[in-house]
Parts: structure tokens; sequence; C-alpha cells
């Protein structure tokens, strides 16, 4: 691996993280300087600027052919990303940009896996959920990315695994296979638990929660939503999906009072 991009992301202020980017193309050279450029096309992917992300990425194209693995995969998943991604709204996800985005990332997973990168080859991978949004074909990234992230000895790898136990789980669930779906959960809260990421981990017990309710394993479910409110009371940051939790998992119960409390939370805590 080139460059070591961590420090200089921040993804909840993409504006900053370009100035930080930047700053460090000030010196770069070689392939460092195309991946701190593929990185700042990403930031305004993430800004909603896609047409801006791909002229920057056009502008990398003829310095391609003399650039490492890392350089070209890079610059295959920012245009991915730049025809489909989380950040892109459902109308302009057609035929056409999809096709772009799959042959894109395709082609960053080959790279990558020549490369021997591995947490760029399972990058690529996962962004294909975003191409393929079927919970069938998304279930299928998924286990294909956790197959090559746990065969992996590379951290860059490894570190994905929470976050694709979680998707598969997500996709298991979407298919109705909850019991399946729950192991997968329990296993990303394991790995979560062992991170220093507090949010994440609150999420990963939130799924747990939310798939013991589909299972009617409503006084289970309970227990943790009422602990996730505690939780996040503590943090300051109330959470109107566990007060959605909490509301459905009472009208379960036939509390109608407790019901009807967490559903004005909800309201208030979604606006």
């Amino acid at each position: 691996m080139a460059i070591d991009l961590n420090p200089l992301w921040n993804f909840d202020d993409p504006g900053q993280s370009e100035q930080r980017f930047r700053a460090a193309l000030a010196t770069a050279t070689g392939d460092d300087a195309i991946i701190l450029q593929t990185q700042i096309a990403r930031s305004y992917g993430l800004r909603g600027d896609f047409a801006k992300a791909r002229e920057i990425l056009k502008g990398l194209e003829p310095q391609l052919l003399a650039a490492g693995a890392e350089a070209r995969t890079r610059h295959s998943l920012e245009l991915g990303r730049t025809y489909a991604s989380a950040a892109h709204p459902p109308e302009t996800q057609t035929s056409a940009a999809k096709e772009q985005a799959r042959e894109a990332y395709q082609r960053a997973y080959e790279v990558a896996k020549r490369g021997e990168l591995d947490g760029l080859a399972v990058d690529a991978l996962h962004m294909l959920a975003f191409v393929d949004t079927e919970p069938a074909d998304q279930l299928k990234w998924g286990q294909q990315a956790l197959a090559i992230a746990q065969a992996s000895s590379q951290p860059a790898a490894k570190k994905w695994e929470a976050s694709l136990r979680n998707n598969i789980g997500y996709a298991l669930h979407q298919l109705g296979r909850y019991d399946e779906a729950l192991d997968q959960f329990k296993q990303a809260v394991v790995l979560r638990e062992k991170g220093e990421d507090a949010q994440a981990t609150r999420i990963a017990h939130w799924m747990v929660g939310w798939t013991l309710r589909a299972l009617n394993r409503t006084d289970e479910a309970l227990e943790i939503q009422l602990r996730l409110e505690r939780e996040r009371e503590a943090a300051g940051a109330p959470s109107p999906y566990v007060f959605e939790e909490l509301e459905l998992l009472y009208r379960t119960k036939g509390d109608r009072e407790r019901a009807d409390h967490y559903a004005e939370l909800k309201k208030a805590t979604a606006q």
C-alpha cells in the first residue's frame, strides 16, 4: 500500500477531507499524487457532485498506464462510485449508470486481486451490492467479500469483517432467513465490541434486537432496545430507530400507553 489515507479522511466532513488531501498533494509525487486525487474526487462524490468527481478522474487517465496497482484500483473504485453508491438518489440509478459502475468495480476488483490488495478487493465487491440491489445478489457479493477478508492476513481486509457481516445479515433478514441473519449480527457485535467505535457497536446491537423482534423473541428484543435507549440518552444521541423498535415491541405486548409514548419520542427525534 502507498500513502496512508485513513488519517486524512473525515467522512462526516468531505470538504475538510478534501483540504487535507490537497495539502498532502502539494508534496506528493508518483502514485501517491494519483491516489490523493482519487480521494479528492471521492470527496466531491460524497457531496453529490458526481460530475466534478468524474472530471478529476478523467484528468488522471493519461497517468494510469504507468501507475501501480493501488493507484489504478482506486481510480476504478472512485469512478464506479460516481455512478452507483449510497450517495446516489434512487432516481439516478438507471440501467446505464449501473452498467458503468459494474464495469468499474469489476475492473477494480481484478486489479486489486492481481496486486494482492485484499482490502481494496473487498471494497470493490462490497460496492457491487449497490449495483445489484436484490437481497440475493447483495448476499452473494457480501459472502464473496467476507471470504477474502477471512482468508487475508492484511489488516486493510480484516477490518471489513464486522461491516460485511452486518451487510450479509441485512440481506438474510430481507430474505426472511432470520435465524441466519441473527447469527451474522451477533458475530458483528463481537467484532464491534473489540473496537473503539461506540456508535457502530450500538448499531450492531440494534440489528440483533431488530432481528429478535422478527423472530417473535419480544422480551429479548425489548431488553436490548431499552438498554440502547439508556446508552444513547447518556451519550446525548437519542435515536428514532430505537424509539421505533420500542413502539413496535410495546404494541406487540399490548401496552398501548408505552407504545404511544415511544411513537411521540420517535416523531420528536426524527424532526
